[in-house]
């Protein structure tokens, strides 16, 4: 799979841009803020239907204008689908795929399957146990058509429990029946979407291990663990143990809500005692287990965003990737960096095809190099 063609409007920086690609490596080099990343972004949004750094739509929208659109030409299994999306203020998101509207953009997710790396990732490490069951979430979304409904449906029954148990204790008067219909939808869709992490992450920290082993060179042992009170107990049982901490706390305390990743180095965790080289290249490792994943899983190649991250890796860990992403594992490749010297001489030896974009202040005029295996 890979996009051939791109148009934005409006969309961030950009009043309005048109660019063609090739299914090799294409590479956005200029200054910070010049608007590199907001191309990956735009590639991300049709992918995914939302933006990689920021949820709230209308914010896409280029300041001093009333609507966005994109528009691309994706290609798989020589297919050519023409993928639309646009929003004005104050409006609905529209999403076409081939002129056609979407009843359910949940419908949309997976069918292009992306992987996104960028120096944001670090979340991933430092903050709470969302970001990481988010992480989770993506990449089974990609595979998993009803894994973001159940996901969807598993958060309401939680706000609508957590209510439930804030009115009762309020009003000092507790409906065990009601409270029960509530647990019931709860272990129906918490136990799908617990198996369906388990089984997910069965397979990826094989994966996972294998890209990290290679990055490093084999020299540190890591361990990527899942975490859930529900391969302790039963779900059901759970929620009739932590009725009285629940109703003091007025929210539901155990669940699938709490599962956790934990990430560790040598026997100790990684966010305290890992280097930051060594979490970078945890991070990098998980992406590229992510890619690994929905490649075998979808049976095609995903896209591969790489964000400014040859800024942010020493040059060990830079020709480590890069040989790694120049293997025939890989499809199609897009790349964001300030140095246009730098891109050159990374990709002068790999037998990829490259096209180079400059990028200057929301403008991109057309691509200032081209070479590779075809040169």
């Amino acid at each position: 799979m890979w996009v051939k063609e791109l148009t934005a409007i409006n969309f961030k920086n950009y009043a309005e841009v048109s660019l063609a690609f090739t299914p090799g490596v294409n590479a956005f080099t200029g200054d910070n803020g010049a608007g590199k990343t907001n191309i990956l972004d735009a590639l991300h949004y049709l992918s995914l239907c939302k933006s990689y750094f920021n949820p709230i739509d209308s914010q896409q929208i280029k300041q001093g204008t009333d609507f966005f659109m994109l528009q691309a030409v994706f290609v798989k299994d020589e297919q050519h689908d023409l993928l639309a999306c646009s929003l004005k203020r104050n409006q609905k998101k529209q999403f076409r795929r081939n002129k056609k509207d979407y009843q359910r953009l949940a419908d949309h997710i997976g069918v292009y399957p992306l992987v996104m790396i960028t120096p944001n990732d670090s979340v991933i490490v430092t903050d709470g146990s969302e970001e990481r069951r988010k992480f989770i979430d993506n990449v089974i979304s990609q595979t998993d058509n009803r894994y973001l409904d159940d996901l969807i449906f598993y958060n309401k029954c939680l706000l609508s429990r957590n209510m439930v148990l804030k009115q009762q204790t309020e009003a000092g008067r507790y409906d065990d029946e009601l409270l029960g219909v509530y647990n019931e939808q709860l272990v129906s869709v918490g136990q799908q979407i617990f198996e369906k992490r388990k089984s997910f992450m069965s397979k990826f920290v094989k994966i996972f291990n294998n890209h990290y082993r290679f990055l490093t060179d084999d020299v540190e042992k890591v361990e990527l663990v899942y975490e859930s009170q529900l391969l302790q107990k039963d779900f059901k049982l759970l929620l009739q143990e932590s009725i009285k901490r629940d109703r003091a706390l007025e929210r539901t305390t155990t669940g699938i809500h709490k599962d956790e990743l934990t990430f560790s180095i040598s026997g100790m965790p990684l966010k305290k005692f890992g280097s930051q080289g060594q979490q970078k290249s945890f991070l990098i490792a998980l992406k590229l287990a992510q890619y690994s994943f929905l490649c075998e899983e979808k049976g095609f190649k995903p896209l591969l965003l790489l964000d400014d991250i040859f800024d942010k890796l020493d040059e060990k860990r830079i020709k480590k990737l890069m040989k790694m992403v120049s293997d025939d594992d890989f499809g199609q490749i897009f790349i964001t960096d300030t140095s246009t010297e730098r891109v050159e001489n990374t990709f002068r030896d790999i037998a990829m095809d490259v096209r180079i974009f400059e990028v200057v202040s929301g403008t991109i005029d057309a691509a200032i190099k081209e070479y590779g295996q075809n040169e």
